[in-house]
């Protein structure tokens, strides 16, 4: 997938050991992804297995990702099953984004006091 070719060219790149780290850790939960949607499996068995490849630490806060990972997780699925998946690379790094924005707020929502997220 080009999503995965993206994050490889990111680290290619990166100078930050702690980015690059992360970088690695997300490709690699991307390539459990690809194996799990090229799998047998249904849908309902995919989005199950989808949503325990450690999106958050030990997955204990991921049913706050479902949304965005859901759309995730759709769109590979479809982009593997589709003729020219390249159709799919704009939507699958939009839904990259958003999954991302949203881990990175519960990782800092966990470590500070909440407080109202800024209007735009």
């Amino acid at each position: 997938m080009r999503l995965i070719e993206v994050l490889e060219q990111r680290l290619a790149s990166e100078s930050s050991l702690f980015r690059a780290q992360l970088l690695r850790e997300d490709i690699a939960r991307l390539g459990k992804l690809d194996a799990l949607a090229r799998s047998a499996l249904d849908a309902d068995a995919y989005r199950r297995a989808g949503r325990r490849l450690g999106w958050t630490a030990q997955d204990a806060r991921t049913g706050e990702l479902v949304e965005a990972l859901d759309r995730l997780l759709d769109l590979w699925r479809d982009a593997l099953a589709d003729a020219q998946p390249e159709h799919f690379d704009a939507r699958m790094l939009q839904a990259w984004q958003e999954l991302t924005r949203m881990r990175l707020e519960t990782m800092v929502g966990c470590l500070s006091t909440p407080v109202p997220r800024p209007t735009e």
